[in-house]
């Protein structure tokens, strides 16, 4: 996280309030049951281009951005009768004439409409730019927007809409900005996503208002979390390395091999890409999430010619009408890894192709689908009858953290989450289209209500696959468990499977807790099911079946169980439950029986007699919770309640024990007996409670 005080927010506290999202609304409007916009029409040719120079903005690029604005005209070609820009010509003929001073042909085109009956203007700046190289996508050609809607009779902008990723990410978005002021395009690395900057400080993005620095957005905040009643925190994209966040970006292939070898691109090198300090070959190559990314540095600035004379750029601004002749932008898809598990397995996912052409966009002829904030949308629909009310769409949200040990328990058995160094990419794997998170937050936006598959997955890190059920009737789904999502490095990840296709019981659920971190997994299933668990953690994992009866078993996985841990035939009710307090209680035996045996060498002294009654009193709880598990196996539900009401009466008296123990114990094991004798009691109490043995 940068220290500029100017964008530096409490990222912690912002993933916290996102754990609470379910109650939130967050932006996004649906073209499908919003209501109807009115019509547009073309503005004449000399107040288009009064109004396209009156808000021409001026854009400002990452230092490392190989691709610029640019006329795709030198790269159209005749196809079947018809004018066409193909890829490998735009992307080769770019770099045969850039040569790394002046970029080619810098150009940014206009389209202006106006709604009938309305005084509301929309001017749409479209850029093009050769190629777009991210962490979640590549592909040919690449076309950008800026919307600016104005009040023709007031003479004011009333709305700023920059275009983010996809129709999946919330755009970045300004209500009434400052007439006086030119806006301003800050341009993703790569991708050429762009944030908006309409405060002091030009070239930086700023997510809240902080110490008088304006914000340059102003989309819904996250509502009704107490901590951050004060503060502002807009759900949007952003500018995620300008907010000090990390991103690996990825080498785009054809045909199996880096676009860069092609034949038909002998003008482009692996130097024509994003930098290699930023790029990765592949998110499962690297055993641990690369932590020297560089962030976000300043470039080249491109301004209007004629009225920018201190950019370093002087961009031409055509009216699209002059390339509308252009039939398509074409290209073969492209393709990378990414980690689409079946239970958990890796699997490559070859999506994103071209964008096409602007003219051929539904956004082209009615900007406001491009409005994605709802209060926006509300707000103009307030002001302009050709603007329709915003409808609410299905949102599935995160906050994408990262699994690390923790001091407070033994080594290697207890974890903690913190929030992430390096950004991740999101995939419903009903929709093949991945977005990137912002600040560790992943929005994806338009979701049919359903079941859904959701995989999360990071360079460096094991991948994280959940089934999420999106309802009519909410909002927003959060996806993890209460809206958090933990990673864990390749190097510490070790798989758990639950082979649920041959077990006695049709399970439901499948849930994984740490002793120190608590639930970090819970997902639906129909027959096996997988998760990655960090080696250095210790697990209790809960199924359940059709019927909610449930079911428990220890999971303590090490660093050489390379092939992962599996519970081949779960099981539910009494017997499975009693068993694994019985487990449990063993283990923490043998831990302070360890203890014990450690002191007696170094003090030789023996171990405490509080040490000794409390390795006694677990024992007593192992040796009851195993009888109460015979008599379940036997079918002696009367028996079984009995002896699971002595198991109750053993983990009381071991509880005591622990107290009187204490001073004798190190505080990692005192915290981790105590998270296990809680453990212990929480499932003795389902095996008390069930109707099944």
């Amino acid at each position: 996280m940068t220290d500029d005080p100017r964008i530096s927010v409490d990222r912690r506290t912002v993933l916290g309030a996102l754990a609470g999202v379910s109650a939130v609304g967050v932006a996004g409007c649906s073209t499908l049951d919003r209501e109807d916009d009115g019509q547009t029409t073309e503005v004449d040719p000399e107040p288009a281009q009064e109004l396209a120079e009156r808000f021409a903005p001026t854009v400002y690029f990452d230092v490392n951005e190989p691709w610029f604005p640019t006329d795709p005209r030198p790269y159209a070609t005749e196809r079947d009768g018809e004018t066409i820009v193909d890829g490998f010509d735009a992307f080769d003929g770019y770099h045969e004439r850039y040569t790394g001073e002046t970029p080619p042909d810098p150009t940014v085109f206009y389209n202006t409409v106006e709604y009938e009956s309305s005084s509301l203007t929309v001017v749409q700046y479209w850029f093009y730019s050769a190629f777009d190289q991210f962490t979640t996508n590549f592909h040919w050609h690449d076309w950008e927007v800026l919307h600016v809607f104005v009040d023709t009779e007031t003479d004011e902008p009333q709305l700023y809409v920059a275009s983010s990723h996809s129709r999946k990410v919330p755009n970045n978005e300004f209500l009434d900005p400052d007439p006086q002021v030119v806006p301003r395009i800050l341009s993703e690395l790569g991708s050429h996503s762009s944030t908006l900057s309409v405060n002091d400080v030009p070239d930086r993005f700023q997510r809240v208002t902080v110490e008088g620095l304006t914000a340059d957005i102003t989309n819904a905040p996250i509502e009704s979390i107490e901590d951050l009643a004060d503060v502002t925190l807009p759900l949007a994209y952003g500018l995620p390395r300008d907010e000090g966040s990390r991103l690996p970006y990825v080498v785009p292939e054809y045909e199996d091999a880096p676009i860069y070898e092609h034949e038909r691109l002998p003008s482009v090198t692996a130097d024509s890409l994003v930098d290699s300090e930023l790029t990765i070959r592949s998110y499962d190559a690297l055993t641990s999430p690369p932590t020297d990314l560089p962030t976000r540095e300043t470039g080249l600035v491109f301004g209007r010619r004629d009225r920018d004379a201190g950019a370093d750029v002087e961009y031409e601004l055509v009216p699209t009408s002059e390339i509308e002749h252009i039939t398509d932008f074409t290209g073969p898809q492209l393709s990378f890894e990414f980690a689409v598990p079946e239970v958990v397995e890796d699997a490559l996912a070859a999506h994103i192709t071209t964008t096409g052409a602007p003219w051929n966009q539904p956004r082209y002829e009615n900007p406001a689908t491009d409005i994605t904030d709802p209060s926006h949308r509300a707000a103009l629909a307030d002001r302009y009858d050709a603007i329709g009310d915003p409808a609410p769409v299905h949102t599935v949200a995160t906050r994408v953290t990262e699994t690390v040990t923790t001091a407070d328990a033994p080594e290697n058995e207890g974890l903690t989450t913190t929030e992430t160094s390096v950004e991740s990419l999101a995939l419903l794997e009903s929709d093949p289209e991945a977005v990137p998170t912002f600040g560790g937050v992943a929005v994806i936006r338009d979701v049919p209500a359903g079941e859904h598959r959701l995989t999360v997955n990071g360079a460096g890190r094991a991948p994280y696959s959940e089934r999420v059920t999106v309802s009519d009737d909410e909002r927003v789904t959060a996806a993890g468990v209460d809206g958090e999502i933990p990673l864990i490095a390749h190097e510490q990840a070790t798989k758990l499977e639950v082979l649920g296709e041959d077990a006695a019981v049709d399970l439901a659920t499948v849930a994984v807790e740490d002793d120190f971190a608590g639930r970090l997994y819970e997902s639906s299933v129909d027959g096996n099911e997988a998760v990655y668990v960090h080696v250095g953690g210790a697990y209790t994992t809960e199924v359940r079946d059709r019927d909610d009866a449930v079911g428990a078993y220890r999971v303590n996985p090490s660093s050489d169980e390379t092939s992962g841990v599996r519970i081949e035939r779960p099981e539910t009710g009494k017997a499975p439950l009693a068993e694994f307090v019985a487990e449990i209680a063993e283990e923490t035996r043998a831990a302070v029986a360890a203890r014990g045996t450690e002191e007696d060498e170094e003090t030789d002294h023996g171990s405490s007699n509080a040490v000794q009654g409390l390795e006694r009193s677990l024992m007593a709880v192992v040796e009851a919770a195993e009888r109460a598990a015979e008599r379940a196996r036997a079918k002696e539900r009367g028996n079984t309640d009995r002896q699971l009401e002595v198991v109750v009466e053993r983990l009381q008296r071991a509880e005591t024990r622990l107290a009187e123990a204490k001073d004798d114990l190190s505080k990692p094991l005192t915290n981790a007996t105590e998270n296990r004798l809680g453990q212990a009691n929480r499932r003795t109490e389902q095996a008390q409670n069930s109707e099944k043995l």
